[in-house]
C-alpha cells in the first residue's frame, strides 16, 4: 500500500456490522470484562480502539512495528526520556524547541547530564556520539535556525554503540522525512503540528521497530496517564487524511515567499533548506522529498512593529497548520531558553520565523509586502 493510501485507509476500516466507512469514536472510559479468556480492553488510560487506529496509520507511514499516541508532543518526548538512566548522558542538538529544551532542565535532578552540541557538523557528532551516551536526541530542520542534521550519518555512529536516536520529525513531518528508514530508532512527532493541520487539537507520538521499546514506552504512558483521548485522536486522524496534499501546498507556497523574502531591503539573512547557500542543502536535498513550508529571516527593523502590521498571517506560535503564521522565537516560542544562550546559537531579537498554510499565496505575499 502506497504512502498516500495508508493516510486515507489504514486504521480506518469499516466497522463490522455496521459499514460505518468512518469508525466510530470510542469514548469509554472503561470495558466489559466478563469474558476472562478473551479481553482485549481493560481501561481507557491504556486501552482505547480509536486511538489503537490512529496508532496502526501512523506506524504504517513509516513502516513501523509500533506507534503510540500520547496526550502532548512533550508527552511523548518525556516517555522517550524514560529510556535513561542515572549517570547517562543525552546528546542534543544545539538549536531546539524552547519547550524541549525545559523538559531537557528537569533532567540533571535524575542524575542525567544533557550536553547540547551542533550536529549538523559532522566532526562534532564524531566526538559527541560516544560510549556513556544513553541517547542522541536530533531535531532536524531544527527550531527556528533550520540546521540539518545527517540522520544516517549519526546512526551509523551510535548503533556499533548500542545508543538509541531520537529524531524530531515534527518539522518535516512522515511526508517529507523517514528517520526510521535512515536509521534511527525513534521518530518523535508533535502531532498537534502537521499531523492535525488545523490548529485545533493537542498530542504527540513515538514511532519505533523495537518490541522492548514498546513494552517500555506503553508501560510508562499507562502509568503516567499521559494518553489522548479519543475525540483528539479523532481529530487528528481526520486531519492526517490529507497530510501529503497540505504538505504539497504549503511547500509551493513556501517556495514564493523564499523568493520575496530574498528580494526585499528589508530582510537579512534567510534561513531555509531549499536554498542552495544553506549551509546543509546538499544533506536536507539527499533525506528529505521537500524542503518544508518554515521559514525564517532576520527582519531590519523593530519585529513588534512588523508583527502589528500582517493582516493575513496570525501572530501565534505553532505551525503546520492550514493557517499561515508568523512569531518571534525570542519573544514566544524560544522565551524559556536564556537570552545569552539564545544569542550564541544566533537566535536574535529580530528573528522572525514564519510558518506557512495552505491559503492563496498571492494573499500571503501580498500581506508580507506591505508589512514589510
Amino acid at each position: 500500500m502506497e504512502f498516500d493510501t495508508k493516510l486515507v485507509q489504514l486504521g480506518q476500516e469499516p466497522t463490522p456490522g455496521t459499514g460505518d466507512v468512518v469508525p466510530p469514536i470510542h469514548l469509554a472510559s472503561t470495558f466489559e470484562q466478563r469474558a476472562q479468556d478473551d479481553l482485549r480492553y481493560f481501561y481507557g488510560r491504556g486501552e482505547n480502539p480509536t486511538r489503537e487506529g490512529l496508532e496502526r496509520c501512523l506506524a504504517s507511514l513509516e513502516d513501523a512495528a509500533h506507534a503510540l499516541a500520547f496526550s502532548s508532543g512533550q508527552a511523548a518526548g518525556a516517555t522517550a526520556l524514560s529510556l535513561l538512566r542515572p549517570g547517562d548522558v543525552l546528546v542534543s542538538s544545539d538549536d531546539v524547541y524552547g519547550g524541549t529544551f525545559a523538559l531537557f532542565s528537569t533532567l540533571e535532578r535524575y542524575g542525567i547530564t544533557v550536553e547540547y552540541h551542533d550536529l549538523s557538523d559532522p566532526d562534532v557528532v564524531r566526538s559527541a556520539v560516544r560510549e556513556g551516551v544513553g541517547l542522541v536526541w536530533i531535531e532536524t530542520p531544527t527550531n527556528p535556525l533550520l540546521k540539518v542534521t545527517d540522520i544516517a550519518a549519526v546512526s551509523r555512529l551510535a548503533r556499533p554503540l548500542g545508543i538509541p536516536v531520537l529524531v524530531d520529525n515534527t518539522f518535516a513531518s512522515p511526508a517529507l522525512q523517514q528517520p526510521l528508514a535512515l536509521g534511527a530508532d525513534i521518530s518523535l512527532y508533535s502531532t498537534t503540528k502537521f499531523i492535525s493541520g488545523h490548529s485545533d487539537v493537542i498530542g504527540g507520538a513515538l514511532v519505533y521497530q523495537r518490541d522492548d521499546f514498546h513494552q517500555a514506552f506503553f508501560s510508562y504512558r499507562t502509568a503516567a496517564g499521559n494518553v489522548p483521548g479519543a475525540f483528539d485522536c479523532f481529530l487528528l486522524h481526520r486531519g492526517l487524511k490529507t497530510l501529503s496534499l497540505r504538505v504539497e501546498r504549503q511547500n509551493a507556497n513556501t517556495a514564493r515567499i523564499v523568493e520575496l523574502l530574498q528580494a526585499s531591503p528589508r530582510v537579512g539573512r534567510v534561513h531555509y533548506p531549499g536554498l542552495s547557500d544553506h549551509p546543509q542543502h546538499e544533506v536536507a536535498k539527499a533525506q528529505m522529498s521537500g524542503f518544508g513550508s518554515i521559514v525564517t529571516f532576520e527582519y531590519l527593523g523593530e519585529v513588534p512593529d512588523l508583527l502589528k502590521k500582517v493582516e493575513r498571517f496570525a501572530v501565534a506560535v505553532s505551525l503546520g497548520s492550514v493557517r499561515s503564521l508568523i512569531e518571534c522565537p525570542a519573544l514566544m516560542t524560544h522565551r524559556p531558553i536564556p537570552a545569552e544562550t539564545r544569542l550564541a546559537l544566533g537566535i536574535t531579537d529580530n528573528m522572525v520565523r514564519l510558518a506557512i498554510g495552505i491559503e492563496d499565496p498571492r494573499d500571503l505575499l501580498a500581506d508580507l509586502e506591505q508589512a514589510l
